[in-house]
């Protein structure tokens, strides 16, 4: 990772250094005419993207399958654990977000704080995530469809699931038809889209107010029944818990869709931050209120795994509650099914700006100021995937995605606090500006707090040289410049342990073939690196440039490196328990990405030709030369 220095000092070349290029973190470059994306988005918007991204269907069935197999009536403890650990993620989201408004979400965040290599990974990994996310949703929808029809099998023909002869693929016209329709809306304009996502989710809000006020109400004639089970509140103890709360973490994914839609908001250091941790606190109070009612009003073991929301209320003597649930599973999954296809051109966009994509997808249409061409392409390719395949199996894939992102964007923020990129880069263009030249020949090292590729006795001949008319500062310097490099260089070492102690911890933890001892010393030996590294980190202090890093004024995580380590030490836990099977599919998909790298984007990077100068610098260079970056 590129945690020490900037893009490499001089020029951003090819080779393993262009794996570690960083661009910069500001997104108000001046972009040629109609490829700006259309600011319209406020703080309402925005969380009514985040909350209907993220609650889908699965609520409406998470809440028996947990309940029966892993928590009992502490279900709602369950919501709450995961909804505090998908808060570590929203936070370090909100302040990247807010500091680096510009689409591209976690891919945008890790080509500014840690590199182009990994940033394309992440960018690719997503792409997969948001496809097979938007078509396993719509894949969704027809079997819920289908119960206002009379069952299963009697949604009309056009719609209906089919078996292809001499093929064994059942065809799904009803999910391919939604997922196109949802493509043409979200072609017509952000604010258009938003709005209609809005009623959406609004419609589906409803639905559970009316299933948490319902459910009381019968709570309340019954006495509670569900929690008068012999066995406890805690029937399956702590670890089961626990267990329940790794499995509706997932429930709580997609408030990082405000995220990609950064560059869309009117005041994002205000509204972003404010975006995200409203959408998801407004998720966890009603997964929590649900969990609550339907634990109390049927006790755990005897609900339905399949629609336990449902059955519950058939139960008490209302079965036309089915159809309002109904209706909510279907609104959910359509509003989820916007927030799944709303991200993945803002992606493509961003990573096609960057050169790493054909410019194909970086065209802005001018009318609605939306990626039309970008959305059109990754419409009709999940439409195809929501057409032929179940995808139900590849659901796996899309957490790896997810947690990826999270775990990456948890790294960047403590690279921002601690090693922020030293140094920018600036286009090839000013390579011929002789005052560009002249104050870049200058100044490449006297910048305290970035630059550090040169080594002691090069930054001890500058210094002297410098300090030749004083010498009485020639000490005083000398000592603050190596100070900082040794903090910068103690820093990076830190980040890395903690990384590995985390990836050690995880992994030995998690496997539960292996035998006692070996369990136990790899467990010891990830956990005393991890502390020792965050001990590290808690003792050396924050860089100084961390405040003037991006857009200054917004959103700050708090319990800085507590709270990214804690992040990256849950989200690795959950990528290592996902299964082999889901890791083994990721991985083509990733080699794939790395050839297509190798071969296009690494060659056809934006940033190739560019010269790096010093944060302190690009002012006087984009003044004195007329340059935007």
């Amino acid at each position: 990772m590129a945690l020490d220095g900037g893009g490499g000092g001089g020029r951003g070349g090819g080779g393993f250094r262009g794996l570690m290029r960083r661009k910069l973190a500001d997104s108000d470059r001046v972009r040629a005419e109609g490829q700006q994306l259309a600011k319209e988005l406020n703080v309402l918007e925005l969380i009514a993207i985040g909350v209907g991204s993220t609650i889908g269907a699965g609520v409406y069935v998470l809440v028996g399958t947990v309940a029966r197999e892993h928590a009992g009536p502490a279900l709602t403890v369950s919501f709450l654990i995961a909804g505090i650990a998908a808060a570590l993620s929203a936070f370090c989201y909100a302040e990247l977000a807010s500091r680096c408004p510009s689409a591209g979400s976690a891919y945008h965040y890790t080509y500014v704080c840690v590199g182009e290599g990994v940033a394309w990974l992440i960018g690719w990994a997503l792409v997969l995530e948001y496809t097979i996310g938007g078509s396993a949703v719509a894949r969704g929808i027809s079997p819920n469809l289908a119960l206002f029809f009379g069952g299963p099998d009697s949604l009309p023909w056009i719609l209906a699931r089919h078996q292809l002869p001499w093929f064994d693929v059942i065809v799904d016209p009803c999910a391919a038809a939604l997922v196109l329709v949802v493509s043409v809306l979200l072609c017509l304009g952000i604010k258009e889209s938003s709005f209609v996502q809005g009623i959406v989710t609004t419609l589906n809000a409803c639905v559970m107010l009316f299933v948490i006020v319902a459910g009381c109400y019968i709570g309340f004639q019954i006495g509670w029944d569900g929690y008068k089970v012999t066995d406890g509140y805690f029937p399956y103890g702590v670890n089961g818990v626990l267990a329940g709360s790794a499995t509706v973490f997932f429930a709580y994914i997609g408030f990082d869709t405000v995220a990609s839609t950064a560059e869309e908001v009117k005041n994002p250091q205000r509204d972003l931050p404010l975006g995200i941790g409203a959408a998801l606190s407004i998720c966890c109070l009603l997964y929590m209120m649900v969990s609550i009612v339907i634990v109390g009003i049927v006790p755990y073991s005897a609900m339905d795994p399949d629609t336990p929301i449902s059955s519950a209320f058939a139960k008490h003597g209302m079965q036309w509650a089915m159809y309002v649930v109904t209706s909510g599973a279907v609104l959910a999954l359509c509003s989820t099914l916007m927030g799944s296809l709303l991200p993945q051109p803002r992606i493509l966009m961003a990573m096609a700006r960057d050169g790493l994509l054909p410019s194909f997808f970086s065209d802005v249409n001018k009318q609605t100021q939306v990626p039309v061409k970008g959305t059109i392409v990754a419409g009709i390719c999940a439409a195809a995937l929501a057409f032929f395949m179940d995808v139900s199996q590849l659901a796996g894939m899309v957490s790896i995605g997810t947690l990826l992102a999270f775990t990456i964007v948890a790294v960047s923020i403590l690279i921002l606090r601690y090693v922020p990129p030293g140094d920018v880069p600036l286009s090839s263009s000013l390579q011929e500006s002789s005052h560009l030249n002249q104050v870049y020949d200058e100044e490449k090292g006297r910048d305290l707090l970035g630059d550090e590729i040169y080594n002691k006795s090069q930054m001890k001949d500058l210094i002297v040289e410098e300090s030749m008319k004083d010498p009485l500062l020639e000490k005083k310097q000398y000592t603050g410049v190596m100070d900082e490099m040794k903090r910068r260089r103690i820093a990076a070492f830190s980040i890395g342990s903690v990384c590995l102690g985390v990836l050690v911890l995880t992994s030995s933890a998690s496997a539960t073939w292996l035998p006692f001892l070996p369990l136990c010393i790899g467990c010891i030996i990830g956990g005393l690196l991890l502390i020792a590294s965050l001990g590290v980190l808690c003792w050396i202090d924050q860089d100084d440039g961390r405040h003037s890093f991006g857009h200054a004024g917004g959103f700050t995580c708090p319990f800085v490196p507590f709270l990214p380590v804690l992040c990256i030490l849950i989200n690795t836990y959950l990528l290592i328990n996902l299964g082999g099977d889901a890791w083994m599919r990721v991985s083509i998909w990733l080699l794939i990405g790395v050839l297509v790298y190798i071969f296009y984007g690494r060659t056809r990077s934006s940033l190739i030709d560019v010269v790096y100068v010093p944060v302190a610098q690009v002012d006087d260079c984009r003044s004195s030369s007329g340059f935007v970056s």
